[in-house]
């Protein structure tokens, strides 16, 4: 149920962020990360390990986006503030602390799995940023997309790879008959 309740809160986030960026407001993800950050790290018995996912994943989110950015490669809407300015808009940077909230919990399955994982971040990358930009806009491609697709692959194959291998593992499975 724990991880159910981790992957609604952040797909609440992802709505507040490409809505709320598409209107030119930051308040509804600046509220719905704030939420789920403290509810998360007051549930979490990984606080250690989700604050340092979610500073490098922070850190990820300025190089992989501020790039995107900068090169033109996409277009944000609601691209003001930005860090550092001309680069990634606090509502995607928002995004990149929230999904590093799910991979001690509802992504668990992924920690230490970096090809796996640079698999789904590889397909999930792209996928995520193109329906932000059919159902608000919140992100633009220029055409041909082609480029900027394979650039958030690249990267998000990347990032996620190296997200897995920070996150926790899961502890083995107890074997039947093992001795106490």
């Amino acid at each position: 149920m724990a991880a159910l309740l981790n992957f609604a809160g952040y797909q609440a986030v992802w709505f507040c962020a490409v809505y709320g960026a598409a209107a030119g407001r930051l308040w509804p993800v600046t509220c719905a990360l704030a939420v789920f950050v403290l509810a998360q790290l007051a549930a979490s018995g990984l606080r250690a390990a989700d604050l340092r996912l979610m500073g490098v994943a922070l850190a990820l989110g300025l190089a992989l986006d501020g790039a995107l950015a900068g090169s033109g490669i996409l277009h944000y809407a609601a691209a003001a503030p930005a860090l550092p300015p001309g680069g990634a808009p606090l509502w995607i940077l928002a995004l990149w602390v929230a999904f590093a909230l799910t991979l001690n919990h509802s992504l668990r399955y992924l920690a230490g799995r970096a090809w796996l994982a640079a698999a789904l971040g590889a397909l999930g990358g792209p996928l995520a940023y193109l329906a932000a930009a059919r159902l608000s806009g919140a992100v633009q491609f220029p055409a041909p997309a082609y480029p900027a697709l394979a650039a958030l692959a690249a990267g998000w194959a990347i990032a996620l790879a190296l997200l897995s291998r920070l996150a926790v593992p899961r502890p083995p499975a107890a074997t039947a008959g093992a001795s106490a």
